[in-house]
């Protein structure tokens, strides 16, 4: 059998008696379980509010944390894959995430559930990771990263409207409590099944845990969790009105201070001081906070109309979910057609997943109103779902072309400020403002509008000022040529040459050393 990181597509991991035609759909199950995960699953946010007395922010916060911790790994994967089997890492990650869903029902302490959520989140991706890095020749055998990305975009995607259809269904039945025991049994199973089905196979001599930066990764965290905690709970404490609002934005430029300093004088940091000069990636992180921007607005928006205006329930709009699931899917499945097929520039891609993204924004802007039924929101539901998946997938790649292995994965980091938390909550929080303003500069006005009047004009504004800007930055994206480094798409990585890599690296740091 041809090994697995230089050859034909294999899985040696398994034990013999396991079908070779089941092997790669069981990892693709146990990636699609890892996504799935959590500790605080915001899809039944008002439960947990009322069932915990934690403040709704309280539990945003928790449920960030999460995200936070899903992307600070990727410096970290390839030296955790070099170091243990695929069996030590699904097994390890899987139990780490039991541990915190158990540990999640058992407190209120928020700081407690920030950590809980931030670890549970870092296992998270390595799980994932360790799943997708396994079957990549059988999603790709000729390696062609704009067909891989997006595969698992429709995994990673597709996921997070699941995991909220699957929520709110357990919830409404149940209790919030019963996502959390539902994915323990899940991971639980995923458990027995490595440890029956798979065996401690070792591909490579292991490399040891050396000259990793954990202490960059936590000061990066810690601007990121500063952040993120500014725009969630700037509503709450009406943002500069309150001392311990000023104080944590003041704590944010000397965080950031700190960890670029360091950066800058360690010899191997969690990113690469030379990255942030790279003119193109600016151009890219720009791109991922566009794209949040367009996407951020039924957290705020639409869920005030459906909420405040139409009294809509839970299981009215859980139906949307999965429309979501189906727009991710679409959207990838775009770009692994341009990729294979249509094979024209990736702009002209990038341009159509920005159209439908705002076509979501205009079509909203017609839809507010009293006599809205659910079923018109299918198709804006998915043109959204859809353009943020090949601008997502799109992105990606652009940055799969400035960025060689292994810093690529530091770019993804780098992006994740971008995508993961940061900008989402950002916009979350700039759109609760202006709702906030819209809702008293029409009542000031005297005009005679009962509550769920006023929030339904609140709400329309809003929509037309993002509509506005969506526009002009369509302009602008078809004015600036935004081209990628090489005119093709480089191929994956054998992992044997990024062990080399490795190798090299760590040879180096010995001889420094001495």
């Amino acid at each position: 059998m041809a090994a697995p990181w230089q050859g034909p597509f294999a899985m040696p991991m398994y034990r013999d008696w396991v079908p070779e035609a089941v092997r790669p759909w069981i990892y693709l199950l146990f990636a699609l379980t890892f996504q799935l995960t959590g500790t605080y699953y915001l899809g039944a946010t008002g439960q947990m509010v009322g069932s915990t007395g934690l403040m709704r922010e309280d539990v945003m916060m928790v449920g960030m944390m999460g995200v936070v911790g899903v992307n600070m790994p990727f410096p970290f994967l390839f030296r955790f894959k070099f170091r243990f089997t695929n069996h030590q890492l699904l097994l390890a990650a899987a139990s780490v995430i039991v541990v915190c869903n158990v540990a999640t029902l058992f407190t209120t302490n928020v700081p407690v559930l920030c950590a809980i959520g931030y670890v549970a989140g870092f296992a998270k991706l390595c799980g994932t990771f360790e799943c997708f890095s396994n079957i990549r020749l059988w999603i790709s055998p000729k390696q062609i990263f704009g067909v891989f990305l997006p595969s698992i975009y429709i995994v990673i995607l597709g996921a997070q409207g699941l995991c909220t259809w699957l929520t709110q269904q357990l919830t409404y039945y149940y209790s919030w409590q019963a996502m959390n025991w539902f994915m323990t049994a899940v991971l639980i199973v995923l458990m027995l099944i490595v440890m029956c089905f798979t065996k401690n196979f070792r591909f490579m001599k292991p490399l040891p845990l050396v000259s990793l930066d954990w202490l960059g990764c936590l000061l990066w965290s810690t601007l990121m969790v500063e952040v993120i905690w500014l725009f969630i709970y700037g509503e709450y404490y009406n943002w500069t009105d309150s001392p311990l609002w000023r104080a944590v934005a003041l704590a944010v430029p000397v965080t950031l201070a700190v960890t670029v300093g360091r950066m800058r004088h360690i010899r191997h940091p969690y990113i690469e001081a030379g990255l942030w000069r790279h003119s193109r990636l600016v151009a890219i992180l720009a791109m991922f906070a566009i794209a949040e921007m367009m996407n951020a607005t039924p957290r705020v928006l639409l869920n005030t109309l459906t909420g405040g205006v139409l009294h809509w329930g839970m299981m009215t709009t859980t139906s949307l979910n999965l429309w979501e699931v189906a727009g991710s899917a679409l959207g990838c499945g775009m770009t692994i057609a341009w990729t294979l097929w249509v094979r024209r520039p990736f702009t002209q891609l990038l341009t159509v997943g920005f159209v439908m993204l705002l076509m979501h924004q205009v079509m909203m802007y017609f839809y507010v109103s009293p006599t809205l039924n659910v079923e018109r929101l299918v198709l804006p539901t998915v043109l959204r779902t859809a353009g943020y998946a090949v601008f997502f997938s799109t992105m990606t790649l652009y940055l799969k072309e400035l960025i060689e292995f292994p810093a690529f994965f530091m770019a993804l980091t780098m992006s994740g400020f971008i995508r993961n938390g940061v900008v989402e909550s950002v916009f979350t929080g700039i759109y609760s403002h202006h709702l906030r303003y819209f809702i008293a500069d029409t009542a000031a006005r005297g005009q005679h509008y009962d509550l769920p009047q006023t929030l339904m004009i609140a709400v329309k504004q809003s929509y037309g000022w993002v509509c506005i800007v969506g526009l002009v930055l369509l302009l602008l994206m078809m004015v600036y040529e935004f081209q990628p480094v090489r005119s093709t798409v480089r191929k994956m990585p054998h992992l044997n040459v990024l062990r080399r890599t490795y190798v090299k690296q760590l040879r180096h740091d010995r001889q420094a050393a001495t």
